[in-house]
């Protein structure tokens, strides 16, 4: 069991309010995994300065002045670093693969964990509230987040094996439930020459929708061929820097509430993440059908 949100903003008037409610969305869901949490931010001035390439690593024994001397020194440009406890976000006004390279020869031991020009991704072990506070979440601003609380089943409750998965440019996955083929698919995309950086079964399908977009497939037919792959019970939440996708298994076992309005949609595993949205009361709120991709464009 564990708790998926996932707030996407139409209107720019609550572009500054979006870290408040996706954190009041996210501690809501605490109790259907407490172990550990993540999230995704998309827009946010300071994470992801416009212009700016962002990259958020973990695993590094370095602070946030060492992180941006070393880094530097390799960009040649002006590098600055967050630190997100236990999470460092590094944003420079250079391109994404630039930013990635010059990390990965800075600190070669770093997980990098998302990457993009919108996107930062912030994950930790411990309780979803604390987390939160350590981010400085409600702070965020943005059009976007997706969140997780994880009760882990499949793989170690570590850093790296929370949620978001954030495989692609501007892209992330959230997952409650289990996929049971996810060994021999992994098996198959390895093959392919696909890394891996945990053992998680969620990171398999989220590489997978990330080959698929890659090979030119929207994320509504991305999200279909991963059903028409994958087996077990799930609910996705898919999202990158233009959309924001929801389906779940042909059983529909896992519980998903979406609520919409003109200024907002979103989802969450129970209704209750979603009663604090300004309103609420006059959303059109349901449940997701099994198998059908819902899908959302900015």
């Amino acid at each position: 069991m564990c708790g998926i949100v996932g707030l996407h903003l139409r209107t720019p008037d609550l572009y500054p309010r979006l870290g408040e409610l996706l954190t009041g969305m996210l501690c809501e869901m605490q109790d259907r995994g407490s172990d550990s949490a993540g999230v995704a931010v998309y827009g946010d001035p300071r994470w992801s300065p416009p212009g700016h390439a962002t990259v958020s690593i973990l695993d590094t024994p370095l602070g946030a002045a060492e992180l941006a001397v070393a880094i530097g020194a390799v960009l040649g440009e002006p590098v600055e670093v967050i630190d997100a406890d236990p999470t460092f976000v590094v944003n420079a006004p250079v391109g994404v693969e630039a930013l990635r390279s010059a990390v990965a020869s800075a600190v070669p031991e770093a997980l990098v964990i998302g990457f993009g020009e919108d996107l930062a991704v912030l994950k930790g072990v411990g309780h979803p509230r604390d987390l939160a506070d350590r981010f400085g979440l409600e702070h965020a601003q943005g059009w976007q987040g997706v969140g997780h609380t994880r009760m882990a089943t499949e793989s170690a409750v570590t850093p790296a094996g929370c949620h978001p998965y954030a495989t692609g440019p501007d892209q992330c996955m959230v997952h409650n439930g289990s996929f049971h083929n996810y060994a021999t698919i992994r098996r198959d995309l390895v093959a392919r020459g696909m890394h891996f950086d945990s053992e998680n079964d969620t990171e398999v399908g989220a590489r997978f929708v990330a080959q698929c977009l890659q090979d030119g497939m929207d994320i509504e037919t991305s999200l279909k061929e991963l059903c028409r792959t994958f087996d077990g019970f799930y609910t996705l939440l898919v999202s990158n820097k233009d959309s924001f996708a929801v389906v779940r298994d042909a059983i529909a076992c896992k519980p998903a509430v979406i609520a919409e309005t003109g200024d907002w949609v979103a989802m969450a595993s129970e209704y209750r993440a979603l009663v604090g949205l300004p309103g609420i009361e006059t959303a059109r709120i349901f449940e997701p059908e099994p198998e059908q991709v819902y899908a959302w464009t900015r």
